[in-house]
């Protein structure tokens, strides 16, 4: 049983939680959180999510369990999704956005890694691969990009250009 902290509109934690799957009470919020790894090459490691979470592809991302804050639950989110270690201070906060029931913190990290050495975690990733930004365009003009994700790697390019 995965639990999730709840937080107040203001992000203030209230003390609460939910299971997973579990509807968000009104006037409550979870924490989800993105990453985007970018190689030296520019391009960015995107993961295929398995068909029965919508098969489409995406970046790295999750709900940080209860107890532990965004930043630890992306290193998590890390580590069970591509088998990759990483130090907290290699990811930025870029930022946060308030939808209906949670808050999404998107997270940057420039990183060489080998994707001969990325083991993914079955029940959630079918495959990986680092993509260009062409390719990436390619993928949500088919069809085959994560809508959200779609919106939230918008934002990164914004990030990245300042």
């Amino acid at each position: 049983m995965e639990l999730r902290d709840l937080y107040n509109s203001k992000r203030i934690l209230t003390g609460e939680v939910i299971e997973k799957g579990q509807d968000v009470p009104s006037g409550r919020y979870y924490i989800t959180v993105v990453v985007f790894i970018e190689n030296s090459n520019g391009e960015f490691l995107l993961q295929k999510r398995v068909l029965r979470k919508d098969g489409r592809w995406a970046t790295t991302g999750g709900h940080p369990v209860s107890g532990e804050s965004s930043l630890e639950g992306i290193v998590t989110e890390i580590k069970e999704e591509l088998g990759q270690s990483v130090n907290q201070n290699e990811l930025t906060l870029f930022k946060s956005i308030m939808t209906e029931d949670d808050f999404v913190d998107l997270y940057y990290m420039n990183k060489d890694i080998d994707i001969n050495d990325v083991v993914l975690q079955e029940e959630e990733v079918e495959d990986a691969k680092w993509a260009t930004r062409e390719e990436i365009e390619q993928l949500i003009e088919e069809d085959k990009f994560s809508k959200s994700h779609e919106e939230f790697y918008r934002y990164c390019l914004e990030f990245l250009e300042k």
